[in-house]
Formats: C-alpha cells, sequence, structure tokens
C-alpha cells in the first residue's frame, strides 16, 4: 500500500474515533517506540524476512507499555492471514513461541561457551504462510512493562481487555492489514485468555468500535479451559491409557474416587490411596512429553526432591527458570538456557529496541507475576464465539501429560456440537501426523502425533502442516 493510500486510510479511521480516543491513539503515535530490524545478534548476514518490533501503551493512562514482534508473512503479507500469539503462563514470553515453536529463528544446538547463542532459520515457520505478532502479555511478561506500580497488576480479564486496547492502536499504525483475515492464536494457558479475547474483539465489532478487526476465528493448543475436565482429571485416564498406571490402580481410582480425582473428599481414604498410587507411578515422568526423559532428575540430588506430587506438577516448569539450570548437553532443557543468554545481551538488546531501565532481567516464563486467575473456565466464551460462527482449530500434542488430549476431548464434547467429520487420520508426507475430527460449529479438533505440550516444538513439521491447511480453508 503506497504512503499516501496509508495515511488516507488512517483519516477515516480517525474520523469515526471520539476525540478523547483520538487524542490518546496520536500520543502513542508519536512516543511509539517502533523499529525495523534488519540484523540480529547471532544471526549471520541480514535477516531474510521482515521484522519489526516496538511497544504500545495499553491502558488510558499508557503506563502498561506491551512488547511485540512483529514478522510479515514471507509469502503475500497483503492476503496472508494476520495472527497474534500468545504464549502461555501465565507469564511466558512470545519470544518463546517465535524462537522455539513457531517463528521463522531457532537457536543452533552447540555447546555454549560463553559467546552469543547462534541463531538459524526454522524450515517450518508459520510466518511462511501468515503475518505473526507475537506478543508479550500480560505486563511483567518478557520485555513488557508498567511505568507504574499499579499497572503491575493484572488478570485474565484485565489482561484481555489490554490486548484488545493493544490490537485497535496496532492496527490503526498498520492500516494496511485491516483487510487481512484476522486469527487469535496460542497455546497452555492462552486457553483460558484467547477465547476472552476473541469474544471482546467480535463484541467491538458489534458495536461498531473503530478499527473494526476482521476476525474470522482462533486456534489454541493443549489447552487450559476447565478444571473440572483438566488436571487430575485428564491426567489418570491419560496416564492409564499411556501404560503408566496399571488396569488394577484404575479401577481402583474409578470406584474409590467416583471419576472424580480434583476434588477428593478429605475422609475418602480409599481415593487418596489410588491417587498416591498414581503419584507414585508418574512423579518421575517429563510432564510436558511423556516419551522424554526428564532432565531435573539428572541435575538433582533425590534428598532435594520434596514431594513426588509437588515434582508431577512442577517440572513442566523448571526449564523455564532464570538463569536456566545446568542441564547435560543432549537435555531438550538444555535448549532453553540459549534464550536467557541472547535475550540479556545487550547488543542484542540494542538491535530489538529494548528501552533501557524497563526490563533489569529478561525471564522466558515470569511466575512470580502479581495476576488474578479471573476466569476459572472459558468453555462460555467458546460457546459464544461458535453461535457466532468463528472458526476455531483446538490441537493437543498426545504425549503431554500436563493438559492430556483426553480432558481436551472432554470439554468439546460438553459442548453437545454434532459431529460433521468422524474420527480419522491426518497425513504429512504419507506418514499419520495425528487425528483429527470437525463439528459443525467450525471447531476442528486435531492432535498431533508424538507433540508434547507445547505441540509445534516437538513436531514442528506436522504442525506447521495442520495450521496451514486449517488457514487455508484446506481439509486436515
Amino acid at each position: 500500500m503506497a504512503r499516501a493510500e496509508k495515511e488516507r486510510v488512517k483519516l477515516l479511521l480517525f474520523s469515526s474515533i471520539s476525540l478523547p480516543l483520538l487524542c490518546l491513539l496520536l500520543c502513542v503515535a508519536i512516543v511509539a517506540g517502533r523499529s525495523n530490524v534488519r540484523y540480529l545478534p547471532g544471526f549471520a548476514g541480514p535477516l531474510p524476512f521482515e521484522l519489526e518490533t516496538g511497544y504500545i501503551g495499553a491502558d488510558e493512562k499508557n503506563d502498561v507499555q506491551l512488547f511485540y514482534y512483529f514478522i510479515k508473512s514471507e509469502r503475500d503479507p497483503t492476503k496472508d492471514p494476520l495472527v497474534i500469539w500468545l504464549t502461555g503462563g501465565p507469564g511466558c514470553s512470545a519470544l518463546s513461541g517465535l524462537l522455539y515453536e513457531i517463528g521463522p529463528l531457532k537457536f543452533k544446538k552447540i555447546e555454549y561457551n560463553g559467546t552469543l547463542p547462534t541463531l538459524e532459520l526454522n524450515p517450518h515457520s508459520w510466518t511462511k504462510v501468515s503475518n505473526i505478532i507475537f506478543l508479550d502479555a500480560p505486563v511483567g511478561t518478557g520485555f513488557s512493562y508498567s511505568k507504574s506500580t499499579q499497572g503491575w497488576l493484572s488478570g485474565d480479564i484485565k489482561s484481555a481487555t489490554q490486548i484488545y486496547t493493544f490490537l485497535r492502536k496496532w492496527l490503526i499504525e498498520h492500516p494496511e492489514f485491516l483487510s487481512n483475515p484476522f486469527y487469535v492464536c496460542g497455546d497452555s494457558y492462552s486457553g483460558i485468555s484467547i477465547p476472552v479475547i476473541t469474544l471482546q474483539i467480535s463484541d467491538g465489532n458489534n458495536a461498531g468500535v473503530q478499527p473494526v478487526i476482521n476476525l474470522k476465528g482462533y486456534a489454541i493448543g493443549n489447552p487450559v479451559t476447565d478444571r473440572r475436565f483438566e488436571y487430575e482429571n485428564s491426567r489418570v485416564p491419560f496416564a492409564h491409557g499411556m501404560g503408566l498406571i496399571s488396569d488394577e490402580l484404575y479401577e481402583l481410582a474409578k470406584k474409590s474416587c467416583g471419576g472424580e480425582y480434583n476434588n477428593v473428599d478429605p475422609n475418602n481414604t480409599e481415593c487418596h490411596k489410588a491417587l498416591q498410587g498414581f503419584y507414585e507411578c508418574t512423579w518421575a515422568v517429563y510432564i510436558v512429553n511423556i516419551m522424554e526423559p526428564n532432565c531435573y532428575l539428572t541435575i538433582t540430588k533425590p534428598k532435594e526432591i520434596a514431594g513426588q506430587r509437588r515434582l508431577l506438577d512442577d517440572n513442566s516448569t523448571q526449564f523455564m527458570l532464570s538463569p536456566p539450570p545446568n542441564y547435560p548437553f543432549d537435555c531438550r532443557d538444555y535448549n532453553y538456557s540459549y534464550s536467557y543468554y541472547w535475550a540479556n545481551d545487550d547488543e542484542v538488546r540494542k538491535a530489538l529496541n529494548i528501552r533501557k531501565g524497563t526490563i533489569e532481567e529478561w525471564i522466558r516464563c515470569n511466575y512470580g507475576l502479581p495476576y488474578t486467575q479471573d476466569v476459572p473456565s472459558s468453555l462460555k466464551y467458546h460457546q459464544s464465539l461458535s453461535e457466532r460462527g468463528y472458526r476455531s482449530l483446538i490441537y493437543s500434542g498426545d504425549r503431554d501429560l500436563n493438559i492430556p488430549f483426553v480432558g481436551t476431548e472432554a470439554w468439546i464434547k460438553s459442548l453437545n456440537y454434532s459431529i460433521v467429520e468422524d474420527w480419522r487420520p491426518w497425513f504429512v508426507d504419507r506418514q499419520v501426523a495425528g487425528y483429527t475430527r470437525t463439528y459443525a460449529n467450525n471447531m476442528t479438533f486435531a492432535t498431533v502425533k508424538g507433540g508434547g505440550h507445547t505441540a509445534p516444538e516437538f513436531k514442528p513439521k506436522e504442525c506447521f502442516a495442520m495450521f496451514e491447511r486449517w488457514a487455508s480453508h484446506n481439509p486436515m
């Protein structure tokens, strides 16, 4: 789009906005820290794709400054979908999704020798077919920050509202993408926030809030959705199906607990005994992918392991800590240390245009946020979005014990939508890549065979094919 045309579109947008909001957006446009990044430390030569980074004020006073990485589609930026990617947590940086899941760059796995980690191209980047905004949200995640003490306080609803504000301001600054099909995407805890954000966008569109976002749907992987169907209520049957617990133990658990493992009566000793057996069998399993080694055990002395159940719940987060633990080179967890060394390098921060003095130490997942989880279930949001005809892709790495696919199947079933296409395998390179089912509410469910909690990280080729087919309205 020519510069003159961009300015014309901006004027049209501004003409439909209230005066107070117009003043606010004009101020943002003046002070917004945007930069086009051509070179990144650790990558040889100029970037073969267009990268923009920047901040946008996401609250009334512009105290909350959300940081983003925007990468244009490598195919056709003018027509390809526009995606916003939200990593889970809450508190996990968008850089994690960019460098470990769906972005065009990844770290080259070599022994860390104290120098800057090396970046290389990811051949299965979703940016080959879509424009993606990788957003550090909620505030306190990655490089996002607040200018005021009060601004650091956040929660499911408040963060969703700020992300919606971010999107509106971002699109006013990038009007050439207003006509692109728009999708909200992410994984893990984003299963709570994404339906909330998507419904806010839909409500805003229906109310005539400008700019109108060309919302088409959303996609979430291994999503946290509703505690009734997740955690132990899905982990116990999943563990049985995967051969982690015996038939006898599973039958005892079902009989004594009545199929409810999350909120057990303290006086139900038989149920607690059965659950203790479950923890004894699964506490050492790598919870985000049961097929891979639990490297936390290799660096922890047995006497330092404080309780089997706690380790089962927590070992998925050990690789998120900052500074990173000293994992063996052959462990997947070793890879996560690269992001810590890279994002905390002064030259990298300069290249990304990070504001000095805002974030002292970048942490891959900041679990210390003052964050209120005030949406206990996102089911009603899924229902509302389905009633309005929006498309959705729900996918699950089928080796994830953290948010097992059986729990996701259970909450989808609870929506009582009729099946359009029943359970069948889907293929990549003539091999079964997973299984899928489609529903009358425009929802597609897919498993990713061998995938873990962050499925694109474990199965990048398969997940790219899955997303490309879905976004293109082609059969899985």
